[in-house]
């Protein structure tokens, strides 16, 4: 029971004070000082691990306790509980713990006295240090990436320096610090030093830097048996999935979710000028639009405006969204903010996408669609209650590309009805006219609040083991064609949710360690991108792959360096007569550029670093080769689906506003 677990916290006030929070009607926010925390029981324990619906052995009945959580203050002191290395950790384990007691949500605030003040001092000590080793000993310490070896001698050094209460020193800290010393003019701002100490830089080696942000919980036309339920989630997602998380956490307010996750990646030294939006919950399309377009505004006013002085809640009135412009406005302020919007992304099904649904889209800003195609086999589809055809995720595809959107595809290998042999059979169907620019593979996981569940305890199916998937996938990856991008090859669930079947979420290097042994190779465009390799311009060579994607000649054009690494691209289509029509006449006779992308370490408009693939020019050079492309095909015009933050860009290279498109005639 969580009654045996004693928080030793308090609602903020004086030491010694105690409360007693009803178990019914928790606070919607409290604010809460950290001091410790007591010894937890196996029930505690268990509460904090596992999800409400996850089956637990029976326990022998504790004797009876008072129901109201007994919070109380001991002494003012600021220790972190093992295995939380921040507040906001603590924090969400106690979010956790309360909600599984209360069957609701409250939003807890932990803080600790003194701790920020000593934890800034502490890092900015240790940076000197650590800068001054550098000096000493004439080479750069590298924090991340690095091998194993000099991970761990690192990691050695950073244990000399432990924090106040307890815990080591992070990169974030030295970050921190970094920045706090280049503002109070201390030390001269160098890019290679924060480069150093930046913390996970392949969040950024892409070129932009994503932010995720989830839809508030709303019903699904779905009906999918493999599906989670969550009442506190939207379909399909997780309370305990790290981006869900902090959605939960921000309430699922847009304004928040983006703010906070813009900050976080800041104090972690990544630049956020170019920012990709992916706005995930389920199917975006069967939200109300006036819900859609106030949450992507809101988004945007994320990226343009400093924070409000209250969080924001969906409440339309009259009309206007709520904040003072309206989402054209927001949009127009976007193309010149300091972080701007370069792709917009939503999820939603097939049977959602028509013509009037991409003039919808494109209102909003979207350039990229996420389709749930998870199987084309009809008779998986129908099995699994999917709700909708292979034929349908054929005509949403053709009419997306006929509108410039980039296509993700979400793939499910072992989906109730399928085996090893079907799913190979299958995956090969996704290269036969379909042709997705990426792939997110998704292996069908067994969770206890899936319909699918019952299924398994009839002894009607059975999960494929990590072992067979392993196989499974390293003999499907090398056979993606070059012009695709395999996003993830599982989902990132925690593995105390899954009952049976693969619990691993590092499957994709399990998938490439097999794939060594076999000498095998995945071509597809994750795997060669030059991410932060410095690059030649004198040795790279243009690649030109052409392949027909239904009705459409796709063109995927590249720069590849001398080692087949993929410096940049730009996605060409070209629509026949055949081509579905979209009703938009920004489109009319023109040829389109979906996708124009350079690699390397995102990079702040206007910087500039030596070998860096987004500072070659390659993009312009990308561009003109589109525009050969086109020409030679008989095409006069050209169409651009530019993201909003993108738009001046190509404003500057012959591109004029159309209704929702740049256009300009190829002279």
């Amino acid at each position: 029971m969580i009654g045996a677990l004693l928080l030793a916290v308090a609602i903020a006030g004086a030491p010694g004070d105690v409360a007693r929070w009803s178990a019914g009607t928790p606070p919607m926010e409290q604010h809460l000082r950290f001091v410790r925390i007591a010894p937890i029981d196996g029930d505690a324990r268990d509460a904090v691990r596992q999800p409400p619906h996850a089956p637990r052995p029976a326990r022998q009945a504790p004797a009876e306790r008072d129901p109201a959580h007994h919070l109380e203050v001991h002494e003012a002191r600021g220790l972190l509980a093992h295995q939380a290395e921040s507040l906001e950790a603590l924090q969400l384990v106690v979010q956790n713990m309360w909600a599984h007691k209360t069957k609701s949500s409250a939003r807890i605030t932990l803080d600790a006295d003194q701790y920020k003040a000593n934890r800034e001092q502490r890092l900015k000590q240790m940076a000197t240090r650590l800068a001054e080793r550098v000096v000493s000993a004439g080479r750069s310490i590298t924090l991340e990436p690095m091998p194993p070896a000099e991970r761990r001698l690192i990691h050695l050094a950073l244990r000399d320096h432990p924090q106040t209460g307890g815990g080591y020193l992070t990169k974030a800290m030295l970050v921190a610090a970094y920045n706090q010393m280049v503002e109070a003019g201390e030390i001269e701002a160098d890019r290679r030093l924060l480069e150093k100490i930046r913390m996970k830089p392949i969040r950024t080696l892409s070129g932009v830097t994503t932010v995720a942000v989830l839809t508030k919980p709303y019903p699904c036309p779905g009906k999918c048996v493999f599906c989670p339920t969550d009442a506190r989630m939207p379909k399909s997602y997780l309370p305990d999935e790290p981006g869900a998380m902090r959605a939960l956490e921000h309430q699922f307010d847009p304004y928040d979710q983006v703010y906070s996750r813009l900050r976080a990646l800041e104090n972690l030294g990544h630049p956020t000028d170019k920012v990709e939006l992916l706005i995930l919950g389920g199917t975006w399309s069967s939200y109300r639009r006036d819900y859609q377009e106030w949450f992507v505004k809101r988004c945007f006013d994320a990226m343009n405006l400093p924070p409000p002085s209250a969080s924001s809640h969906f409440a339309p009135q009259n009309g206007r969204m709520e904040g003072g412009v309206n989402l054209l406005e927001a949009q127009a302020a976007n193309e010149t903010a300091a972080r701007r919007n370069v792709g917009l992304v939503v999820e939603t099904r097939p049977d959602e996408i028509h013509p009037g649904e991409l003039r919808w889209l494109r209102y909003l800003g979207v350039t990229k669609v996420q389709l749930g195609a998870q199987s084309l086999d009809d008779r998986i589809l129908e099995i699994n209650k999917r709700g909708h055809d292979a034929e349908s995720t054929r005509n949403a595809a053709a009419l997306l590309r006929a509108a410039g959107f980039k296509i993700v595809l979400h793939w499910m290998p072992n989906l109730l009805g399928a085996t090893l042999e079907s799913d190979r059979a299958d995956f090969a169907r996704l290269w036969d006219g379909l042709c997705p620019d990426e792939i997110k593979i998704y292996p069908n996981q067994l969770l206890a609040n899936a319909e699918l569940y019952e299924y398994w305890r009839r002894g009607e199916f059975q999960p494929y083991s990590t072992e067979e998937l392993i196989d499974l996938l390293a003999d499907l990856k090398p056979t993606i064609p070059r012009y695709c991008r395999v996003n993830r090859v599982v989902r990132d669930i925690p593995g105390n949710n899954v009952v049976e079947g693969n619990r691993r979420t590092s499957l994709r290097q399990d998938v490439h360690n097999e794939m060594k042994k076999r000498g095998a190779r995945c071509q597809c465009v994750r795997c060669r991108e030059v991410r932060g390799k410095p690059v030649d311009s004198q040795s790279l060579r243009l690649d030109a792959l052409t392949y027909q994607a239904g009705a459409a000649e796709e063109h995927f054009i590249s720069f590849v360096t001398p080692d087949d690494g993929l410096a940049g691209f730009v996605r060409l289509s070209l629509p026949s007569k055949d081509s579905p029509q979209t009703g938009m006449t920004d489109l009319d006779g023109a040829a389109l550029i979906r996708e124009a992308h350079v690699y390397g370490q995102s990079l702040s408009f206007g910087e500039e670093r030596s070998g860096a693939a987004q500072h070659l020019g390659l993009g312009a050079r990308l561009l003109e080769e589109a525009d050969n492309a086109a020409r030679a095909h008989g095409f006069s015009r050209m169409a651009v689906i530019s993201a909003v933050g993108a738009r001046r860009y190509y404003l500057n290279r012959g591109f004029e506003r159309g209704e929702y498109y740049l256009v300009k005639e190829l002279k």
